[in-house]
Parts: C-alpha cells; structure tokens; sequence
C-alpha cells in the first residue's frame, strides 16, 4: 500500500444495510470535520466484506465476528462499530413448528460460513448441512422447500412472521441464557499497517459518526431509509435501535468478554481450527 495515500484516503467498506448507513451517516455526509482525510465509502454483503478482508483488500471493513478469527495478522479490531445482539439475534426459521432435535442433519440456509451467525448456529447445532445462501434470499428458499430451515440476519429477523415462517430458536437469546453474555455479531477491523496515528484518526471519526447518528436520529435515520428495502419506518427504527446503541460506541469490557468467549468456544468444539489473540486499536 502507497503511504502517502494512506495518509489522506481511507477506504471504508460496510453493508447496504439500514443499521450500518446510520452508524456511517455523518461519515457518509461530511457532519464531521475528518481533518484532511478523504473517506470513499464501499457498500457489499457481509460475507463479501468478509472474504475481501481474508484477502486484505480494505482499509478498514465492517467484518463478522467470526471471521475476524482468521483476519488477525492484517487487521485489528476498532473498539467502535459493534453489531451485539442483547439477547436476541440471528433466527432460525421454518415452515413448520421444529425443534432442535427436528433439524439434526438437516440442510439449512445460511448467509455465509464465515458469518457470526453460522458460527453461532454451529454452536447451537453441530449436527447440520450448511448452504450458503445470499441473506435477502434465505426467505425464499425456505418458502419453496430448497432448504429445510434458515438463519435469518438483517431486517428479515423482524419480518419472518408476516411470510408464515415460524421461529425455531432466535440464537441470541440462547447465547445469553448459556453464557450471560451478549452475542457479538459484528465489528469494525483496521489494517494494522496504517500505522498507529492513522488508526487513531480514523477511530475518533468513527466514533463520531456514531454519537453524531445517535445524537441526531431523525436525520440519520431519514439516511438509513434508503438502505431499509422497503420495511416500514418503525420498524427499520426498531432494527437500527437494536444494532446501533451504547455498545456500538464502545464494546466496554462485558463486550469485549463476549467477543473472545465466542471465539474459544467456536475453537473449542473445532469449528474455528486455531486459537484466536483478540486484539483492540485504542
């Protein structure tokens, strides 16, 4: 990477989705003074951003949880940017009323093996055929009977019901009845070959962004809309309200616990092959 254009343009990657362009809206818009540094802003799936990361593509990158375990010799974790499900989360979703025992072995939509959301599945159900699925097409292929069950994120989390698919388990719930902890779904990484002053730059303004979102919803929100794919405004304040909030500013140390509980517990029952080292910018 040239330098001198890392001083003065970062390259910045998160999901078309409604809960990101809020925690990016002041960002996205020029709210806040960046002093100098040029953002140009990258919007794919998450599974997307997750593989371009594995290949060191970004500058700084919403990631899933999960895959930041195979992330850490590029990037590190910016303690700003946090999608924590406070028990609730990922659902997995049927046609009809299923148990966990119904569904040993069974193939199951998900929206990507490197998600946090399949890595807690896994958790859940050891016992199961994943299909990787686009996540605004895991409804569908419920519906017609190409899958027997799917794991649900983003806004269809809130929308299941009114397409009469019923609810399973909701994955966060079952995180923090088994731990105590809420279930980290995603986050913001950063190469760590930007330097320390650079990452410390682009943490402040991050963290801007955010509490500019927050301190001006109706604006931010009014953004979000554009990324909402058609769900009602109450209930696309209802989905930003759950992943963008006080953790989302800082993970604090209950967030960062969950963070690495997650982690040593996808790499004790095998699903994650190494230990992971989590590592935070300041």
């Amino acid at each position: 990477m040239d330098s001198a254009r890392a001083q003065t343009v970062v390259h910045v990657a998160h999901s078309p989705d409604s809960d990101d362009a809020f925690m990016f809206y002041a960002l996205a818009t020029g709210q806040i003074d960046t002093g100098g540094i040029t953002y140009v802003h990258e919007l794919q799936d998450i599974e997307t951003l997750n593989q371009r990361a594995r290949r060191g593509e970004l500058d700084v990158t919403a990631v899933s949880i999960h895959a930041y375990a195979y992330l850490t010799d590029r990037y590190a974790l910016l303690p700003h940017g946090a999608s924590i499900g406070d028990g609730y989360g990922p659902r997995l979703v049927t046609t009809q009323a299923r148990m966990r025992d119904d569904l040993a072995g069974a193939r199951i939509a998900v929206p990507g093996l490197l998600t946090s959301a399949y890595l807690a599945l896994r958790l859940w159900l050891p016992d199961f055929e994943a299909v990787p699925t686009p996540f605004d097409e895991i409804e569908r292929a419920v519906s017609s009977g190409s899958v027997d069950a799917g794991l649900l994120i983003h806004e269809g989390q809130l929308t299941f019901a009114d397409d009469g698919l019923h609810l399973v388990v909701d994955l966060g719930a079952w995180w923090q009845a088994e731990t105590s902890l809420p279930l980290p779904l995603g986050g913001n990484v950063i190469r760590k070959d930007l330097g320390a002053p650079l990452i410390a730059q682009v943490s402040r303004h991050l963290h801007a962004s955010i509490a500019h979102a927050l301190a001006h919803r109706t604006a931010a929100l009014d953004h979000a809309m554009t990324y909402a794919r058609g769900l009602p405004r109450e209930l696309a304040d209802t989905f930003v309200g759950m992943y963008v909030n006080d953790w989302t500013l800082d993970y604090g140390e209950r967030g960062r616990e969950a963070i690495r509980t997650f982690l040593s517990r996808g790499t004790a029952a095998g699903i994650i092959p190494h230990e992971v080292k989590v590592e935070f910018t300041v």
